[in-house]
């Protein structure tokens, strides 16, 4: 039996690829193959509540943090300094929604990114989250910002050859209008002033991932046209195999429902009540995730950005089940005095809901050697920002999660040195995907606790 490094089934001009299938791959080669390593790192914007966040500090009194363009110059005086070394992770109150996989995650601290002035703090925080040079230092070395090529492109450069896209952007920006420049809403650059454009719109996602021609246009169901080759493939399969490839299907077309249902709700708002977002928040970023883990085990791409949602942009959303009417989260940032900051918390906990749904869904999806794809992953979750209320960019908030094939050891708050630079952690990553080199942006080593 002759198979194709993918399977994937064909019908008038739509094409799905599957699943990795066990019982095919060891008819193929005789043995199952080694899944492919995934990376994902998750944005979330305008930084954190930090003393809910941050093992230790909730019930400590903070120094009197000073924000603005000036934060970063005097923050040895007035940050909160690092012991060095490996400590059992101890969930916060805005971490809690993580319990189930606190000894799959870790905590890094200690990491910085100085920041200098000649970009609006948010969008130096979100823009140069990837490349870990600010436009200053981009001038310095005389690349034009913003500066050169992001993490993930350097990575997708070396690894992702063998999926049909090397990289996947995605943001979950619903506005219905543009309220910022593209540094507030991306960190993915393919180079200098080009930006790799993030896909926001649900039908557009599903779109570029499975369908080609325009098939679109003809067809309305691209699953009821590969129902039948897949029932007749199913014959060949393994009786797991045949549960997999049930629940994938069933998946794309769970889908194309919620794609459908959120579609409707755009079609149906009242243009006449001024609405920023329409889509409820919950809702969309989990149909954007699951969109993502089946590109994923289709084997069309291996690496994401995944933008929870963009800097600063003072428009308001309803977080469903959060709050009874449309907030705005940078401005409730910036009013934490008393207990303000419980509030702008909710929305950090929020946050953290989603991550705790992806690492869920990571851990329920099998891979061709019956490994889960949690098992095969990078999954990080963090901000430009260490603290939305005063915009310092030093102790990045940061959650790493997945086994990476066992290159990982996970359940650990790992301090670093306070002054660690990020970009330390960013060739960590591309060491753990498979990267040859020893350097990154303005790093000066790798985080080796990281390793198991």
């Amino acid at each position: 039996m002759k198979l194709s490094r993918r399977q994937f089934l064909i019908a008038n001009g739509a094409t799905l690829f599957l699943p990795g299938l066990p019982s095919l791959a060891a008819k193929a080669k005789g043995q199952p193959q080694r899944p492919s390593k995934k990376l994902v790192i998750m944005y979330i914007p305008n930084g954190i509540v930090r003393r809910c966040f941050f093992p230790g500090e909730e019930n400590a009194d903070l120094p009197g943090f000073i924000g603005g363009f000036n934060a970063d110059k005097t923050k040895q005086q007035r940050r909160i300094q690092n012991k060095p070394g490996i400590y059992p992770l101890e969930l916060t109150s805005t971490l809690q929604p993580l319990t189930e996989h606190v000894r799959d995650i870790t905590m890094v601290t200690g990491l910085d990114r100085t920041y200098k002035n000649g970009q609006d703090v948010h969008a130096q925080g979100a823009s140069c989250y990837l490349t870990s040079l600010s436009p200053v230092q981009a001038a310095e070395q005389g690349i034009r910002h913003p500066n050169g090529r992001t993490l993930d492109q350097v990575i997708g450069d070396a690894v992702g050859g063998s999926t049909v896209f090397p990289t996947l952007e995605i943001s979950c920006n619903g506005f219905t209008a543009p309220k910022e420049p593209i540094e507030f809403d991306n960190i993915s650059w393919y180079g200098p002033n080009t930006i790799a454009p993030s896909i926001r719109d649900p039908q557009k996602l599903y779109d570029r991932l499975f369908l080609r021609n325009s098939f679109r246009k003809h067809v309305a169901d691209v699953t009821d046209l590969v129902l039948a080759d897949a029932k007749s493939l199913s014959r060949k399969l393994s009786r797991d195999d045949r549960a997999t490839l049930g629940e994938f299907m069933e998946m794309v077309r769970n889908l194309e429902i919620r794609i459908a249902k959120q579609r409707k709700l755009i079609a149906d708002a009242d243009i006449d009540i001024p609405k920023n977002e329409i889509l409820p928040r919950g809702d969309y970023i989990k149909l954007q995730c699951d969109l993502m883990l089946l590109a994923f085990q289709m084997g069309i791409t291996n690496i994401c950005t995944f933008m929870i949602g963009p800097e600063r942009w003072d428009a308001t959303l309803l977080y469903e089940g959060v709050f009874d009417k449309a907030v705005q989260h940078h401005n409730m940032t910036h009013n934490q005095k008393g207990n303000g900051y419980k509030e702008v918390q909710k929305i950090d906990i929020f946050h953290v809901e989603q991550y705790a749904y992806m690492l869920k869904r990571m851990k329920e999806i099998k891979e061709v050697d019956g490994s889960t794809m949690f098992d095969n992953s990078i999954v990080s979750y963090g901000a430009g920002l260490g603290d939305g209320a005063t915009h310092q960019y030093y102790d990045l908030p940061m959650i790493v999660a997945g086994g990476a094939q066992g290159q990982v050891k996970q359940g650990r708050l790992l301090k670093c040195k306070s002054g660690t630079l990020n970009s330390n952690l960013w060739l960590t990553f591309a060491q753990l995907m498979g990267l040859e080199i020893d350097a990154f942006a303005d790093s000066n080593g790798v985080i080796s606790d990281l390793w198991t």
